[in-house]
C-alpha cells in the first residue's frame, strides 16, 4: 500500500457513532422510550429480533470507550444525543440525569484532547411525540427547537460544534415512505411532509444554537450519493433524475438554495405557499459546515414489467414507483453487499460544489464499511479490507480537494461495532470489535492503521496536549464542569 494519505493542514480526522446504536440503558435513569424501542419489538422488524436496548452498553462504559478514542488520537468524535434521554416525552422539563451523562461524556472527551461534535437528532424520536403524529406534525419541529435550546444551554459552555439532524432523506424514505425503519409508516410520496418538518426542525435548531451563542459552529449531516441511469434511454434518464432529486436534492436544496428542486416535490407538501416561503427562509439559514455521509452510488432504470428488483438496495423499492434501482457494477462489495466505489465520493463532493456556489466547508461525517470481523485465537481482528476501504475513501477526498472542493474533515463510521438498525448486529462497521456477549472491546488492525494515519498528518504534534483546536487555528481550553469527576 502507498504511504498514508496526507490531508491538507488543519484537516480534522474523527469517528462517529449514534446514541441508539451504542448507548443501551434504554430505560435507565429516567429515559423515555423512542420509536426504535417500539419498532424493535415488532416481529420480523429487525434481523434476528435484535434491538439496541443493551447495544454496546456505552452508557455505562463510556470512560473505557473514550480511552480507546484517545489512544486512536482522534481530532473529533461525532456522537448523538438521545432526545428521549434528555426529554422523556419530547417536551417539558429536561431529565437532569440524562443531561448529566452527556456532561460526563463531553468532559471526558475534552480531557482526552478530543473535540466533541454532537448530533442532536439521529432518528430516535421520543415515542410520546410519535403518538401525537411525529414528524407528520409541525409541532414536532417546534419541540425539536426547544429541545435543542435545552441541550445547548447545558453543554454550550464546552461544546461549540453542533450537528442538527442526521440523514433526513433516509429517515424520511426508509421510516416514513417505506416500513423498513421506525416508525414504519409506509406513506410513499406522502412521507415528504415528514422530511419538510425535519428540515424545519433543522432551521429552528440552527436558530436556537445561534441564539445561545453566535460563535457556535453549526451544520447538518446529510446522505449523498451519485445516481446514474442504467442506459441512455429517455425513460431511464427520467427515472434516474427523479430518483436523484428525491434522494439527494429534495433534502439539500431547501437548506443550500432556499427552495425545493422541483415543483412536483413542493406540490406534494400540504403547506400553504406563504407558510412554505416562511419555512424555507428559516431552513436556509447559513451554516458553518455541511456534513456528507457517503457509502455507495446508485444506478436506476425505469421499471421493467416482470423484472425482480428485490435485494438491490438495503431496502426494496415497492412496485408502482417510477424508478427501480439496479445493481452497481463493482469489483468488490462489502459484507453488507454494498459496492465499494470511492470514486463516487469524489463525484458527489464535486457535484455538491458545482450545484451550490455558496456551499459551506464540507466534512465527510460518515464513511465506512461492514465486514464480518472475528477475533482470532491470538486475540487479533485482522480487517485488511476495511483498511483498504478507508484508505481509498480518504484518497477520494483528496481528489475532490485537488479539484477545488473545500473539505475540512473525515469521520470514519464507526468507532465501535454497534446496532446497525434493521440489520441488527451482523453488520460490523467498527474500528473496535465488540463481543456482544461479554462487551469486551478488541481493537482491530484498522484501529492501529487509522491511528498511524492520524499521527502522520502535518502539524499533528502541535495538536497534542489536551487542547481543543478550532477551524481557524485558535485553541480553546474550556474549564471542566463540576460534574467532571462523577462516576459513569
Amino acid at each position: 500500500m502507498q504511504p498514508y494519505p496526507q490531508l491538507p493542514p488543519g484537516f480534522r480526522l474523527g469517528a462517529s457513532t449514534a446514541a441508539y446504536q451504542v448507548e443501551g440503558a434504554w430505560d435507565a435513569d429516567g429515559k423515555g422510550p423512542s420509536i426504535w424501542d417500539e419498532f424493535t419489538t415488532r416481529p420480523g422488524a429487525v434481523r434476528h429480533g435484535e434491538s439496541g436496548r443493551v447495544a454496546i452498553d456505552h452508557y455505562h462504559r463510556f470512560r473505557e470507550d473514550v480511552g480507546h478514542l484517545a489512544d486512536l488520537g482522534l481530532d473529533d468524535y461525532r456522537f448523538s444525543i438521545s432526545w428521549p434521554r434528555v426529554q422523556p416525552t419530547g417536551t417539558g422539563e429536561p431529565n437532569g440525569t440524562g443531561l448529566d451523562f452527556y456532561d460526563r461524556l463531553v468532559d471526558a472527551l475534552l480531557a482526552a484532547g478530543i473535540r466533541p461534535v454532537p448530533t442532536l437528532y439521529h432518528w430516535d424520536l421520543p415515542l410520546a411525540l410519535q403518538e401525537r403524529g411525529g414528524w407528520l406534525e409541525r409541532s414536532t419541529a417546534h419541540a425539536f427547537g426547544e429541545y435543542a435550546a435545552l441541550v445547548v444551554a447545558r453543554l454550550g459552555d464546552r461544546v461549540h460544534d453542533w450537528i442538527t439532524l442526521n440523514e433526513i432523506s433516509v429517515h424520511t424514505l426508509y421510516g416514513h415512505a417505506l416500513t423498513d425503519h421506525a416508525p414504519a409508516l409506509g406513506l410513499g410520496f406522502g412521507a415528504l411532509v415528514a422530511g419538510h418538518h425535519q428540515l424545519l426542525a433543522h432551521g429552528l435548531g440552527v436558530r436556537a444554537i445561534r441564539e445561545a451563542d453566535p460563535a457556535h459552529r453549526v451544520g447538518i449531516a446529510q446522505q449523498h450519493f451519485p445516481v446514474t441511469a442504467a442506459s441512455d434511454a429517455p425513460e431511464d434518464l427520467e427515472a434516474a433524475e427523479m430518483f436523484r432529486v428525491l434522494t439527494n436534492w429534495a433534502f439539500s436544496d431547501p437548506i443550500l438554495h432556499g427552495r425545493y428542486p422541483a415543483d412536483w416535490v413542493a406540490d406534494l407538501l400540504p403547506v400553504d405557499p406563504a407558510q412554505l416561503a416562511e419555512d424555507l427562509a428559516l431552513i436556509a439559514a447559513p451554516l458553518d459546515f455541511y456534513g456528507v455521509n457517503y457509502y455507495e452510488p446508485s444506478c436506476v432504470e425505469a421499471p421493467r414489467p416482470d423484472k425482480d428488483y428485490s435485494g438491490v438496495l438495503e431496502v426494496d423499492v415497492p412496485e408502482g414507483m417510477p424508478f427501480s434501482p439496479v445493481p452497481v457494477e463493482a469489483a468488490e462489495r462489502t459484507d453488507f453487499g454494498w459496492p465499494v466505489a470511492p470514486e463516487g465520493l469524489t463525484q458527489i463532493l464535486r457535484d455538491l460544489d458545482a450545484r451550490y456556489p455558496d456551499l459551506p466547508p464540507v466534512v465527510v461525517t460518515e464513511s465506512g464499511a461492514s465486514y464480518h470481523d472475528v477475533v482470532d485465537e491470538d486475540g487479533r481482528v485482522a480487517d485488511p479490507r476495511r483498511i483498504a476501504y478507508v484508505d481509498a475513501h480518504l484518497r477520494a477526498v483528496l481528489d475532490a480537494v485537488d479539484s477545488g472542493v473545500d473539505v475540512r474533515g473525515f469521520y470514519v463510521w464507526s468507532a465501535f461495532d454497534n446496532f446497525e438498525w434493521a440489520a441488527g448486529y451482523d453488520e460490523r462497521f467498527g474500528l473496535v470489535h465488540v463481543d456482544l456477549g461479554t462487551q469486551v472491546r478488541t481493537r482491530k488492525d484498522s484501529f492501529a492503521w487509522y491511528r498511524e494515519v492520524i499521527a502522520s498528518q502535518p502539524g499533528r504534534q502541535a495538536r497534542a496536549g489536551g487542547s481543543t483546536p478550532t477551524p481557524d487555528g485558535a485553541v480553546a481550553r474550556p474549564a471542566p464542569s463540576p460534574g467532571a469527576a462523577t462516576a459513569g
